[in-house]
């Protein structure tokens, strides 16, 4: 399983204090260091923790794959045909939203426009959506290279409401290998309830963030990662 790493709130950190520190592109390198696949980066319409220099000085930098999320408007668009990431994620925006309440919207006339440019820069393209069958049949139609499952709701469910959670998840994974769409997962997982996804062999990858970055205060940035690498391993048995 691939763990890409959220590193957005190393640039929140350094804006709470509009300092030039912690730097995303250090927390970049770290992040390759320590056995991770990728690094996903958010470019937001209101900047709250990426910048514009950010997302150039790691797509030019990075060893490893970058995946770029952003909101599906024309300026987002630009940007990242502009300095071309390995991966670009599309993803809903809200600018009053803390961080990304559900998946996309995939019936928008213009989804389609958007994933062909993109493919045609030869830029894979994800889809985050929320867990069901339909929205993955819809994201096949669109040609999209793969899906992310939000597991928001799974994350956040009280003890009760989580096995039925789990299960839609195990469904859209088998699902969306059946009819040959690559599935990864994210959004709210952490270190205690990350063992129940990682241990669906359907899923592709994962993408996690703050939780790794909340770890990191208390042990450090590579310790994080690499004690969310391996739990998944422990999960996939190697």
């Amino acid at each position: 399983m691939r763990l890409g790493v959220n590193i957005d709130h190393i640039a929140t950190l350094r804006n709470a204090r509009g300092s030039i520190y912690p730097s995303p592109l250090d927390a970049a390198k770290i992040v390759e260091s320590s056995g991770a696949h990728q690094i996903t980066i958010h470019l937001r319409e209101d900047r709250r923790h990426i910048m514009d220099n950010d997302v150039i000085e790691i797509i030019k930098n990075a060893k490893i794959d970058v995946n770029l999320e952003i909101g599906v408007t024309d300026e987002m668009i630009d940007i990242a045909l502009e300095h071309k990431p390995k991966f670009v994620c599309l993803v809903p925006e809200n600018r009053k939203e803390r961080t990304t309440e559900s998946g996309l919207s995939l019936d928008s006339i213009n989804l389609q426009n958007t994933i062909n440019r993109f493919h045609k820069q030869n830029i894979e393209v994800s889809l985050f959506i929320d867990p069901s069958i339909d929205n993955i049949k819809k994201s096949k139609k669109l040609n999209a290279n793969f899906i992310e499952l939000h597991t928001g709701n799974y994350s956040n469910s009280s003890s009760d409401k989580i096995v039925k959670e789990l299960d839609l998840i195990k469904e859209c994974a088998k699902f969306s290998k059946e009819i040959g769409i690559i599935c990864n997962a994210g959004h709210g997982l952490n270190f205690d309830n990350v063992e129940n996804i990682a241990k669906i062999y359907e899923i592709n990858e994962l993408n996690i963030g703050h939780s790794i970055i909340c770890e990191a205060v208390f042990i450090g940035l590579e310790s994080s990662i690499k004690k969310m690498i391996k739990i998944i391993n422990r999960c996939r048995n190697y």
